[in-house]
């Protein structure tokens, strides 16, 4: 199986072009540009770099959150774009669980972290097994306070990693002690190559058309659409393709 992997949740961005388990081309960047600029160019590149053509896709796997707002619908936007015009399989996967894969120690806890603004963070509790991230506790948007507290029942060691982990460092440490475990810097960005190597066996989506990311919070726009219409149906958005 020959896929495509598309990281952009965040500021990094990441493309990756896989043949089954060998990686055959991967670009990873963190320097803040526009993805909405860069990612076409990066995509094309890695799957001539592979030594394929878009035909020769069987999948593409993309990172579907949380995250930036803006990065996921780039991301998921083109990953659905990609895979209806090419017809293509869909894979769409957590955004955590893919910074988590980063770690390989068997029986590990991980908590991957994100920045979401005003002491909250996006975040959720991996144990890895058999070299996978395991969902221990699901992903959510939350208080780093309230998380906190979520986990002192857990006695044992927490591997945090993720970019901004550093920004909350002290009140993790404050408050979990020896719990706290900072992952090393160099497994903080997030990897297509390790997304494409989890969606490989994970299950496509079944409508491409009505995949869309998982943003575990409402944009601005959306509250106070919500506050002006109580009473009606909300659903996520993501950009049509």
């Amino acid at each position: 199986m020959k896929l495509l992997a598309i990281e952009t949740s965040n500021r990094p961005l990441s493309v990756a072009v896989l043949d089954e388990t060998r990686v055959l081309a991967t670009t990873t960047t963190n320097v803040g540009r526009n993805h909405s600029s860069t990612l076409l160019p990066i995509i094309e590149k890695s799957i001539s770099q592979a030594g394929l053509t878009a035909d020769d896709l069987d999948r593409v796997v993309v990172a579907a959150g949380p995250g930036s707002y803006t990065g996921l619908r780039i991301g998921v936007t083109t990953a659905k774009t990609l895979a209806f015009t090419l017809h293509k399989e869909l894979v769409g996967l957590s955004s955590l669980a893919v910074l988590a894969g980063n770690v390989v120690t068997e029986g590990q806890l991980v908590a991957p972290l994100f920045d979401a603004r005003r002491d909250n963070i996006f975040t959720g509790l991996y144990r890895i097994k058999q070299g996978q991230p395991v969902s221990e506790k699901p992903d959510q948007h939350v208080s780093v306070v309230e998380w906190c507290q979520q986990l002192t029942s857990i006695h044992e060691p927490i591997m945090f990693i993720g970019s901004d982990v550093s920004q909350y460092a002290a009140v993790l440490q404050t408050e979990l002690g020896d719990q706290f475990v900072r992952a090393q810097p160099q497994l903080d960005l997030p990897q297509a190559s390790v997304l494409g190597l989890m969606g490989r066996t994970a299950t496509p989506v079944a409508k491409i058309h009505d995949f869309v990311p998982n943003y575990l919070r409402l944009t601005q726009a959306e509250r106070d659409w919500l506050a002006k219409h109580p009473k009606e149906d909300h659903a996520p958005y993501v950009e049509k393709i």
